[in-house]
């Protein structure tokens, strides 16, 4: 749907990489945000507290079949003190990662809200976005098309290039297809800006 390193390797390369990309992630307080930070850089299950400010890692990911790319990741902290900052993390940023609670859907309105106010940033326009549904494994986990309604997907603006993936960060179930899907649509938007900047 959609518009560190380990010795442990399925999902990572320690091949050389030679193209980087700053990515953010963002989404409410417990979505999961650093148990998918954490299960990319160490293919395992990381227990994790909640995050005061941020944590970065730089990541090499294998995509495809022998494609390693280097993302960069910030995963800010997503207590209602800390959304205001959140703005200044995205400035320059080739991603966002927005990860949403599949169970918690009281605060799928809260979610909808972060998300449509941070894609409406003016430098954020365009950017792509992953939205991780994360705990899909969970039997009460809302389905695809529920979240994306929920989260009013339809209502971004139409150029912000998105991808709704469902995922268990506890077992890393559909991170490596959304950073795959995440990858190309800020691949597909760097040559749009390089033909944007041959026209002018």
């Amino acid at each position: 749907m959609g518009n560190g390193l380990s010795d442990q390797t399925p999902i990572l390369s320690s091949l050389p990489s030679f193209q980087s990309f700053h990515i953010v992630i963002l989404g409410l307080d417990s979505a999961g945000k650093t148990t998918v930070l954490y299960r990319l850089q160490f293919n395992e299950f990381v227990n994790t507290v909640p995050t005061k400010g941020f944590n970065t890692e730089k990541i090499k990911v294998t995509l495809g079949s022998s494609k390693t790319v280097t993302f960069h990741f910030w995963d800010v902290g997503g207590q209602e003190k800390l959304r205001p900052l959140w703005k200044s993390y995205t400035r320059c940023t080739d991603g966002i990662v927005f990860v949403v609670d599949s169970v918690d859907v009281e605060r799928m309105e809260e979610a909808k809200t972060e998300l449509h106010k941070i894609t409406r940033i003016s430098e954020n326009q365009g950017v792509p976005v992953l939205i991780i549904a994360n705990k899909q494994d969970l039997r009460n986990s809302l389905s695809l098309s529920e979240i994306e309604k929920m989260l009013a997907m339809s209502e971004l603006s139409s150029s912000t290039p998105w991808h709704l993936q469902p995922t268990c960060a506890i077992i890393g179930d559909g991170l490596k297809e959304g950073l795959e899907k995440l990858h190309d649509m800020i691949i597909k938007r760097r040559k749009m800006l390089r033909q944007q900047k041959k026209k002018r």
